[in-house]
C-alpha cells in the first residue's frame, strides 16, 4: 500500500513538473522575465508558508537562529532569485526544448564542484560520464551542426548553463543545511522574494499586469516551486526505494517535449533528442558508478 501511495504521489509530481516548460513559454508571451519571476516567486512563498504552518513546523519556522536566517538569505539569492532569473531569460530567448534540455547540465556542474566542496572523488569512469553528458550539451547548443563555428543563440545557451551553475551551488548549500525541508524552502523564498521585489523596483518593472496575463505565472508558482515539491517529499516518505522512485524523474523531460510539441507547436529537433539522451545517460551512469 505504501509503495502504491509513493508511486501515485511521485508520478503526480513528475507529470506536473513536465508541464512547467510549456507554462514558462506561455507566461513569457504575456509577461516580461522580471514580472514572471516576481509573481511566481511570491505565489510560491505564500504556498510554502501555508504548507509550513499546517504541517506542524510552525514553531521551527519562527524559531530560526540568526545563522539560519543568514543561510536562507544566501540560498534565496541563489534560488529563486539568480537561478530563475537566468532560467526564465533563457526560455525567453531559446526554444523551450533547448532551454529544458540544457538545464539538466546542472548535474554536470554539481559533480565537478562536489570534488573541492564536498571532497567527493572523481574517477576516470566518472569523468567519462561527465564528458558524455557534456557532449549532449554541445549537440543541443549547436543543434547538431558542428560545421558552424557559432551557437544558434549564444546568450540564450549561456543563460541556461549559468542557471545550472546557480542550481548546483544551491544544491550544495541545501545538503549542508539540516533544517526541515519545508521550513528552509519557505524561508529561502521569503528572502528570495525580497531580492526580486528590490530588483524589480530598480529595473522599473514593479507594475501590476492584468489578471489574465498572470495565470500562467501563478500556475508556475504553484506547481514548479510549491505544491509539486511537497508531493515529491510525500512520495519519498512512503517509498521503500528512493533510487527506484527517482527513476521516474527521467520521464519528465520526454513528457515535457511531447507537451511542447503539442501545445507550443515547436518542431522537436533530432539534435534535442540526441543531446538529451547523452546528457541523461551520463547522469544515470554517474549515479550507478557512484
Amino acid at each position: 500500500m505504501k509503495e502504491k501511495k509513493s508511486f501515485i504521489y511521485g508520478i503526480s509530481a513528475v507529470l506536473l513538473w513536465s508541464t512547467v516548460a510549456t507554462a514558462f513559454k506561455l507566461a513569457l508571451r504575456e509577461l516580461e522575465v522580471v514580472q514572471l519571476l516576481l509573481i511566481s516567486s511570491v505565489v510560491s512563498f505564500f504556498v510554502l508558508l501555508i504548507i509550513a504552518l499546517f504541517s506542524g513546523e510552525r514553531r521551527q519556522l519562527f524559531r530560526q537562529t540568526k545563522g539560519e536566517l543568514v543561510m536562507s538569505a544566501v540560498m534565496g539569492l541563489l534560488n529563486p532569485f539568480a537561478y530563475y532569473l537566468c532560467l526564465f531569460a533563457a526560455y525567453d530567448r531559446l526554444p523551450a526544448q533547448e532551454a529544458l534540455s540544457l538545464n539538466y547540465s546542472w548535474a554536470i556542474v554539481l559533480a565537478l564542484i562536489s570534488v573541492p566542496l564536498l571532497k567527493h572523488k572523481l574517477s576516470w569512469k566518472g569523468l567519462l560520464c561527465l564528458l558524455l553528458s557534456f557532449f549532449g550539451v554541445v549537440v543541443i547548443a549547436f543543434r547538431g551542426d558542428f560545421t558552424s563555428a557559432e551557437f544558434r543563440d549564444f546568450p540564450g545557451v549561456a543563460l541556461a548553463l549559468i542557471s545550472a551553475i546557480f542550481w548546483a551551488f544551491y544544491w550544495i548549500l541545501n545538503v549542508r543545511d539540516a533544517r526541515d525541508t519545508i521550513v528552509k524552502l519557505c524561508t529561502n523564498f521569503f528572502f528570495g522574494s525580497i531580492f526580486i521585489v528590490i530588483y524589480s523596483a530598480l529595473s522599473g518593472k514593479l507594475n501590476v499586469p492584468y489578471v489574465s496575463e498572470t495565470l500562467a505565472a501563478v500556475y508556475i508558482g504553484l506547481f514548479e516551486m510549491g505544491i509539486t515539491f511537497v508531493l515529491w517529499l510525500t512520495a519519498l516518505k512512503y517509498s521503500k526505494s528512493n533510487a527506484r522512485l527517482s527513476s521516474l524523474v527521467y520521464l519528465s523531460p520526454f513528457i515535457s517535449l511531447m507537451l511542447i510539441a503539442l501545445i507550443l507547436k515547436e518542431p522537436i529537433y533530432i539534435s534535442t533528442l540526441v543531446g538529451l539522451v547523452f546528457i541523461l545517460s551520463g547522469i544515470v551512469l554517474q549515479k550507478k558508478i557512484g
